[in-house]
């Protein structure tokens, strides 16, 4: 900053002697920066409000579905349940004595 000030005040005759050129430099590079900035910063800034937008929308669903229950019962179908049972355990001797029947002695 220092530097700054000193720069200025070794300037100063030159700023004075031609004002009307130093304050059409000041503005065209003040714009300029500005145009340029903003020109870089738009895309983040439309990212950032669609991000807004998003969560907004998300807030409103959550919001909703925390509502809706309360309201009409489970959003979730319910179907008719069957029961599933195992088969039932082999009977091995049967099966012995039904092989022995089929035998066919000729």
């Amino acid at each position: 900053m220092h530097d700054l000030i000193a720069f200025i005040g070794s300037s100063a005759a030159l700023v004075i002697a031609n004002p009307a050129a130093f304050a059409t430099f000041a503005v065209l590079f003040a714009g300029g920066g500005f145009a340029v900035g903003r020109y870089f910063l738009t895309e983040r800034i439309a990212n950032l409000e669609s991000r807004i937008a998003r969560r907004d929308e998300e807030i409103a669903d959550l919001k909703a579905e925390h509502l809706a229950p309360e309201q009409g019962g489970p959003s979730v179908p319910l179907f008719e349940m069957t029961e599933v049972l195992p088969p039932a355990p082999l009977n091995f001797n049967r099966l012995l004595a039904q092989r022995k029947e089929n035998r066919h002695v000729g």
